[in-house]
């Protein structure tokens, strides 16, 4: 046997297999798509078997046997347009063009009698060619937005078409062209075989290739699935899920519906058609009360009811499988793609695994958010028991030393009524009072910082002005106050608040410095911005506490507590003012018994800032 021969007759073969395999399949599934590769490769095989039998019986063909074998030959490029558009979307002035073509092809071939004339055979090579190119084309585009196993079944149908045309384009040549130099026949048989093998790998591939072509992303997929559980939102590990699971399905897009139980909800994501349905809902609600896999090649017929849901979302073939884990049902995974051909019926269990593999990573996640919820309540308890313990120990001291005056007082009036009133004792009694009215207020001022009411009515003030009349409350022996700020400064603040601000954060400047020196507050506009710097030569800040300083509740770690009296309220306190004019505060320290320093940046009416610097 020659090599021509031989050639020949393993592309015959291959057409022959591919056309038994492509049956079986539409048996199987009897989908328009499955139906029409049957009816191509049915075409091609009945061609091959009628070569055979004239091989074997020595018999050449007839005329109108030769016409007959002809229209079905030029069949083939309208069935590969059919098929682009059971694989994608055709337009019908395409399918008609081609409908058209076959039907002048047919009519040629029955008006003339073989040899046929050269210019009749060069047209119906140059629709044959023509059409074949264009369905290559369309694969190729089509395949750019696919992934995975779908994407490499069409690069296999483009090239499979373009092989053919290019065979029938030689092989035209050769018969329209006799006085020319003929293209060698093992050449076209060479391409003719190509075009069968890649034919076979886009329509009939075997499920060991499909799943060779599929393990890219699936390796991937599991790859990234033991991080996923740590991912920051929920959504957005959901939406890796479904990016893997299209990518390995070589589908257009998936979805993982989560079930809502006190609801009675299946909830997606908010980037797909779909927000919620109910469990006996949709084509995944099935998979969801069934606890099976479904697939659905046809919703519109399959799912009635939300037939123009699934409709405008490009949803006409769906498969779902439950996510379940240990008996708990957590949801659905589905993929849906716009064209049946895409699935296999080996997806559902691929499908079934990667829902599997989904039910790890969101039981894992449902684990780490009980974790977290867990241990948000200890931090809780912990800050509430702190806070207890904090505003017991502030409150008790003026509250101790108020009643301990009062009585004494009361003792002295009932001992000896004429006596004049104790002024000491009264002034202490006041002095407590006050103090004590102090931290009530400031308990009451972290609740209004948090519900975003602490900053209220606001108007233009100076800012200057406001700091001196502070640093002259403040200027004692043992802490003199310098203020060094040039003329006016005027912005649009909430007055009292503003003056809370600089009064705690000189107050911290006087409490935290107890050897005492100068406290120097430096005003300067700087741009559109006013900055308010405020020095001592404290204890300092420890590195790790300047991220946490504002926080409720936090005093530095190198604060004595039986020293230095305070909830650790007042820094979180200037935050809320802060904040609530638009602004931003943070600290900075050279270090531990360094000093300390404090940076507030406020927006006002005409653009002002305000910065607050306690340094060393």
């Amino acid at each position: 046997m020659s090599a021509y021969q031989l050639l020949q007759l393993a592309s015959q073969l291959l057409f022959v297999f591919v056309a038994v395999a492509v049956t079986l399949q539409m048996i199987h599934r009897p989908l328009k798509a499955s139906l029409d590769t049957a009816l191509l490769f049915a075409v091609v095989a009945f061609l091959v078997a009628i070569g055979w039998l004239h091989e074997i019986n020595g018999v050449k063909a007839g005329r109108w046997e030769n016409a007959v074998t002809g229209s079905l030959l030029m069949a083939i490029p309208y069935m590969l347009v059919r098929l682009v558009d059971d694989f994608t979307t055709t337009r019908r002035a395409i399918l008609g063009a081609a409908a058209v073509g076959l039907a002048a092809s047919i009519v040629s071939l029955f008006v003339f009698p073989p040899p046929y004339p050269g210019a009749v055979v060069l047209v119906l090579v140059a629709y044959f060619m023509g059409f074949t190119t264009y369905v290559a084309v369309a694969f190729v585009k089509a395949s750019r937005g696919a992934s995975g196993v779908t994407r490499r079944r069409m690069n296999a149908v483009a090239a499979g078409s373009l092989f053919l045309g290019v065979a029938i384009l030689l092989a035209g040549i050769s018969a329209a062209t006799p006085g020319a130099a003929k293209v060698e026949s093992i050449i076209i048989s060479l391409f003719t075989l190509l075009s069968g093998i890649f034919f076979f790998l886009g329509f009939a591939p075997p499920v060991w290739l499909r799943r060779a072509w599929q393990e890219p992303e699936v390796r991937g997929f599991l790859a990234r699935a033991a991080s996923l559980p740590r991912m920051p939102d929920l959504g957005e590990i959901m939406q890796e899920l479904e990016r893997g699971t299209a990518s390995s399905l070589g589908a257009a897009n998936a979805a993982i519906g989560l079930w809502d139980a006190e609801a009675g909800l299946l909830r997606y994501n908010a980037s797909h058609f779909l927000r919620e349905s109910g469990a006996d809902q949709m084509i995944g609600g099935r998979a969801f009360i069934s606890q099976k896999p479904v697939f659905s090649d046809n919703t519109e017929r399959d799912d009635p009811a939300h037939a123009d849901l699934y409709r405008q979302s490009g949803a006409r073939a769906v498969m779902a499988a439950p996510i379940t884990s240990d008996g708990k049902r957590l949801g659905i995974l589905a993929v849906y793609a716009a064209h049946a051909p895409v699935f296999a019926d080996d997806d559902l269990l691929l499908l079934s695994l990667l829902a599997n593999q989904a039910a790890v990573i969101l039981e894992s996640r449902i684990l780490i958010d009980e974790a977290a919820r867990v241990k948000a309540m200890e931090e809780t308890t912990r800050l509430k028991d702190d806070f207890l313990s904090a505003a017991a120990h502030d409150l008790k001291t003026p509250l101790t030393t108020i009643v301990a005056q009062a009585q004494l007082l009361e003792r002295r009036a009932r001992r000896n009524p004429e006596e004049p009133a104790n002024l000491d004792g009264i002034e202490s009694l006041v002095s407590e009072s006050q103090r004590l009215k102090r931290l009530v207020l400031e308990l009451l001022d972290v609740a209004r910082v948090e519900q975003g009411r602490l900053v209220n009515y606001r108007e233009n003030l100076d800012l200057i002005e406001l700091a001196r009349e502070v640093c002259e409350r403040h200027s004692t022996d043992l802490h003199r106050t310098v203020l060094d700020a040039p003329g006016r400064l005027v912005g649009s603040y909430d007055g009292a608040r503003i003056v809370q601000l600089i009064d705690n954060l000189l107050e911290n400047a006087a409490k935290y410095s107890p050897a005492g020196g100068e406290i120097r507050v430096r005003i300067r506009q700087d741009g559109a911005s006013a900055r308010l710097t405020v020095t001592d030569a404290g204890i300092g800040i420890p590195a790790a506490d300047l991220t946490h300083l504002f926080d409720r509740f936090h005093r530095g770690s190198n604060v004595d507590d039986r020293r230095f009296s305070g909830m650790g309220l007042g820094l979180f306190i200037c935050r809320g003012i802060v904040e609530q004019h638009g602004g931003s505060i943070w600290a900075t320290s050279a270090g531990v018994g360094q000093g300390s320093a404090f940076h507030v940046v406020l927006p006002a009416a005409e653009l002002i800032s305000l910065v607050v610097e306690q340094a060393g």
